[in-house]
């Protein structure tokens, strides 16, 4: 028997979701949306804040009493495989709560194999990704001058193309990032479905996401500002407003009552 047209469209391979447009101060309504599910569900909010605490206070308390920024690489690259993965609990959180239930640690811990061909495959894109900015960074500190006090002008080639290949990759990585493993997760599409409309859904919304970007960046800084132990509500409140933007930006055929 042949397959049903919607099965096909389901089961279509790299295929681009539609987006929304939205306002350039969205970003600011998505934070407001995830202090309240933080209200809604605080000790499951808690519990993630805490797991997402440990993991760059683990990565700063090797740095610096290791002494070198050697172990930052795998610091970080177990980060890379780990971080998606608690973070699609959250989202399930937010998912749950947008439904009207109510919920829990199990349902949440679940979420993470919804799609695991998927998830992991886009942790381990990330992580690809990772050593790959670690090596372009050895490459462009040979540019360092080898003297003592370096003047600006001397610095300037290796200022310039470091923060080129930085904006270049972290434009990449955000794009690629910002709603992948929300649609892996609820619409259990394949990676290249995800990666393809989480960067359509970016550039259709270039203002609103260079909004969010700096809200983002801003929120992490305060994280470490703080030792880490900012990030027992930054990364909750940061995961939550991402569903939210995954609501709000990605199209479906009936519209969601919780945005």
């Amino acid at each position: 028997m042949p397959a049903s047209p919607s099965l096909d469209k389901h089961t279509e391979f790299a295929r681009c979701l539609e987006s929304n447009k939205v306002g350039t101060l969205a970003p600011f309504h998505w934070l407001a949306l995830a202090f309240k599910d933080i209200a809604s569900a605080p000790m499951l909010s808690l519990i993630y804040g805490l797991v997402f605490t440990i993991i760059p206070a683990s990565i700063m308390y090797l740095v610096f009493y290791s002494g070198t920024h050697l172990v930052i690489l795998p610091a970080a690259v177990a980060f890379a495989l780990i971080g998606p993965a608690f973070a699609s609990g959250l989202y399930d959180v937010a998912w749950e709560l947008e439904k009207g239930h109510k919920p829990t640690l199990t349902h949440s811990l679940k979420s993470m194999f919804r799609n695991p061909a998927g998830e992991w495959g886009f942790a381990i894109l990330l992580m690809v990704i990772m050593i790959v900015w670690m090596r372009l960074a050895a490459l462009i500190h040979a540019l360092y001058p080898n003297v003592p006090d370096p003047t600006f002008e001397q610095l300037s080639a290796f200022l310039t193309l470091g923060s080129i290949v930085g904006g270049v990759l972290m434009a990449v990585v955000f794009a690629i990032s910002a709603f992948t493993p929300q649609i892996m997760m609820e619409r259990r599409v394949d990676i290249m479905t995800a990666v393809v409309s989480s960067i359509h859904a970016v550039k259709t919304n270039a203002h609103a996401m260079f909004v969010w970007g700096v809200l983002i960046v801003g929120l992490v800084i305060i994280g470490f500002a703080t030792g880490a132990a900012g990030f027992i509500v930054i990364m909750p409140l940061l995961s939550y407003a991402s569903w939210h933007g995954y609501i709000a930006i990605i199209k479906t055929k009936k519209a969601r009552g919780y945005e």
